[in-house]
């Protein structure tokens, strides 16, 4: 069975919308473990438009389950949680003027940076995850970095507008989802979904855990954030 990890970025971002205290990223991660979150994500972005590094220093000390640091391949941000130690970092492309992660690291292009990256953070002791498209060729490139996980870019399919486009979208899922795991990789997977979208994706085999942030964090807002968290729980588990 799939595990939810809770990305609490958007938390941070109404924070940061009037520069206050609240609401606090911290305490929304402690109730979405307590409602069955299995994971804690956040992507502390090298501009810090929501989670800042307090944020990450105070998560570090209080999640209980497991902290995933979604991250830039940069010096700077491997320092960082070389120092912090989060259970696992997952490296992402970063555009400083994008709204969200726009697609897949481009694992081929840029494969000596991120095989550096993920050998100084296996080093540190903390496993590493990529976020690549579901493109064999950029699987195979992932699994040469020696990266332990790659997480699959779900957004294609999450906007695809036809049943045609989305069964596309869906086998193409299912077959980089075979390839990682034959490539020696845990699969995650992430980006885009929703409590309608999310269920296709769930029942194919070999995915470990799903990575869903705004979704949640935008039911949160009308239901409550338990609430929220135990619906997809509840979604993944069916």
């Amino acid at each position: 069975m799939p595990k939810l990890g809770l990305n609490v970025d958007h938390v941070a971002t109404l924070r940061q919308a009037r520069g206050g205290m609240e609401p606090d990223p911290v305490t929304a991660a402690a109730i979405g473990e307590l409602a069955g979150a299995a994971g804690i994500t956040i992507h502390l972005r090298e501009d810090r438009r929501h989670i800042q590094d307090r944020d990450l220093e105070l998560l570090r000390r209080t999640v209980k389950t497991s902290l995933n640091l979604e991250m830039a391949a940069t010096g700077e941000m491997v320092a960082i949680a070389c120092r912090v130690r989060p259970e696992q970092c997952t490296l992402v492309p970063e555009k400083r003027q994008e709204l969200t992660t726009e697609g897949g690291l481009d694992v081929i292009t840029s494969l000596p940076a991120v095989s550096a990256a993920v050998q100084a953070l296996q080093q540190a002791g903390i496993v590493v995850s990529l976020f690549i498209d579901p493109n064999p060729d950029q699987l195979k490139a992932a699994a040469q970095t020696g990266a332990d996980a790659v997480e699959l870019h779900t957004g294609a399919y999450a906007e695809a507008t036809g049943q045609a486009d989305r069964e596309r979208e869906l086998a193409a899922l299912r077959d980089a989802v075979t390839l990682g795991n034959n490539l020696g990789m845990t699969v995650h997977a992430g980006h885009g979904l929703n409590y309608i979208n999310v269920a296709p994706v769930a029942v194919i085999p070999g995915i470990r855990e799903f990575n869903i942030g705004h979704s949640i964090i935008a039911r949160a807002i009308l239901v409550g954030l338990d609430r929220a968290v135990r619906e997809m729980v509840a979604l993944l588990r069916q």
